[in-house]
C-alpha cells in the first residue's frame, strides 16, 4: 500500500484548494470525498445566491467568472468541478472515511471502500451533514424537513419555517411565493442580521404586511400529522394546522469523528484544538481546514476567509 504524502478528507471548495497547493509542491496526496465533488454546494437550495462576490470564492488564483455579482449555486457547482477536471484533482468520491488512527509516524485510514497509509491527514469536511436538531415530539415524521431545496412542492401547502438565518428567510419567501401559506416560528426578537442585505428587507415588508405570519421570541413544542404546537412570546401555547415543517435551525460538523480522530473539543461550542498558524491540531501531523474549525460556530469560517489554510498547512508540512 502506497504511503501518501497527504490525505485530504473532503471534496469541498477547501479541500480541493489544499490538493492543488499539494501539486504545486510535488505532493502525493488524494481527497476522499463520501458524495460527489464539492458535495455541500450541491445540496445547497437550487436557487442560492452567495453573500460573498465571486473573487472571494476563487481558489488558488483561478478566475470565477459570473454573470451577476454574486455568484448562484450552479456557477459555483460549474466553477468547482471544472478545476477539479482542469487540473486533474486525484479525488475518489461515494466513499466514506470511517476512522483515522496514527499507528507510529503515519495515520492509517479505514474507509467504506479500502484503506490508505499517509504521513499526514488534512480534515476538511465543512459542517452541512448532520442537521442541528430541535428535539421535539414528532422531528422524525415525514412532514419534516431539514434540507429545503425548492418551493415547488409546498405549493398550496400550509408551512411552518423554522429560524431566522438566511436559509429559513429563502424557504419563507420561496414557498410563499409559489403559493404557500407560511408561518415562521422564530426564537429570537427579530430577523437575523446575517440575512443578506437585499433579502432583510424583503422579509420583514412580507411580516409587516401580514403576507407572511412571523411568531418572534417563539418555540416550536411538537409536531403532529396536521397540526404543530409552539409557545409563543407570552407563554402562550398555540395549535395551528400544517402540512410541512422546515427546519432550517443549522447543521453541525461531525463531532464524534473529530473526537475519535483523536482531536481534542474544547468549551460549549465545541471547539476543535488547532494552532492557528500552522492549522495543526493536538494530534501530530493532523490539520483542519475551513469552516470544519469554528465547531458549533459555524459562522466564523467560509470559503473567503479560510482559502489561506491551504498554503499555512502545506507550507508548514514542508518545512518539517
Amino acid at each position: 500500500m502506497e504511503t501518501l504524502d497527504l490525505l485530504i478528507i473532503g471534496g469541498g471548495p477547501i479541500g480541493l484548494n489544499c490538493a492543488l497547493e499539494a501539486q504545486k509542491n510535488n505532493l502525493s496526496y488524494l481527497i476522499i470525498e463520501k458524495g460527489t465533488i464539492v458535495n455541500s454546494l450541491y445540496n445547497y437550495p437550487l436557487y442560492m445566491r452567495f453573500f460573498s462576490t465571486a473573487e472571494k470564492l476563487e481558489i488558488d488564483g483561478i478566475p470565477f467568472i459570473s454573470t451577476a455579482p454574486k455568484p448562484g449555486r450552479q456557477e459555483a457547482l460549474e466553477y468547482y468541478q471544472g478545476i477539479a477536471r482542469q487540473r486533474n484533482i486525484n479525488i475518489k468520491l461515494y466513499e466514506k472515511v470511517e476512522k483515522v488512527s496514527r499507528e507510529d509516524d503515519l495515520f492509517e485510514i479505514k474507509t467504506t471502500k479500502g484503506k490508505y497509509s499517509a504521513k499526514n491527514v488534512i480534515i476538511s469536511t465543512g459542517f452541512y451533514d448532520i442537521p442541528n436538531m430541535m428535539n421535539i415530539p414528532g422531528e422524525n415524521l415525514d412532514k419534516v424537513k431539514h434540507y429545503y431545496t425548492e418551493p415547488y412542492p409546498y405549493a398550496k401547502q400550509k408551512i411552518v419555517v423554522v429560524g431566522s438565518s438566511n436559509s429559513a428567510v429563502d424557504a419563507a419567501l420561496e414557498t410563499y411565493r409559489k403559493g404557500a401559506e407560511v408561518t415562521m416560528i422564530i426564537r429570537h426578537s427579530e430577523i437575523s442580521k446575517s440575512v443578506k442585505y437585499w433579502v432583510k428587507p424583503d422579509i420583514e415588508n412580507r411580516i409587516e404586511e401580514g403576507s407572511i405570519s412571523a411568531h418572534f421570541n417563539s418555540e416550536l413544542l411538537e409536531i403532529k400529522e396536521k397540526t404543530v404546537t409552539f409557545k409563543n412570546e407570552k407563554g402562550g401555547i398555540h395549535e395551528i394546522e400544517n402540512d410541512f415543517v422546515l427546519a432550517m435551525t443549522g447543521y453541525l460538523p461531525d463531532f464524534d469523528f473529530l473526537k475519535n480522530s483523536g482531536i481534542e473539543l474544547q468549551g460549549d461550542c465545541l471547539n476543535p484544538f488547532y494552532n492557528s498558524e500552522t492549522m495543526e491540531t493536538n494530534v501530530k501531523n493532523l490539520y483542519l481546514a475551513g469552516v470544519v474549525c469554528g465547531g458549533k460556530d459555524t459562522h466564523l469560517w467560509f470559503i473567503e476567509n479560510s482559502r489561506i489554510h491551504a498554503e499555512m498547512i502545506i507550507r508548514h508540512i514542508l518545512s518539517k
